[in-house]
């Protein structure tokens, strides 16, 4: 880990440390959980591999339906009059 320095105004630093009072955690720890989920929030999705997608269907009920698509029903017998 290394040590910084910020500046924030007087109302937030407050807020840090009553927060932190409240938690029974150093302030540090409240700063470093903070900017962790300030930035998990803001990255960048990673990028899907080039492949998927690739035999899209169409359809949108592949999920709620796939035995049925993968095993259909035996038709019934039919006989001949």
């Amino acid at each position: 880990m290394q040590r910084t320095t910020i500046f924030a105004d007087e109302y937030l630093l407050r807020e840090i440390k009553d927060l932190a009072k409240q938690k029974k955690r150093s302030v540090a720890e409240v700063v470093r959980e903070a900017l962790t989920e300030y930035i998990d929030r803001r990255k960048a999705p990673a990028a899907r591999p080039a492949f998927v997608g690739l035999g899209d269907s169409g359809r949108v009920d592949l999920a709620e339906n796939h035995e049925g698509l993968l095993w259909p029903a035996p038709e019934s017998h039919k006989t001949g009059s």
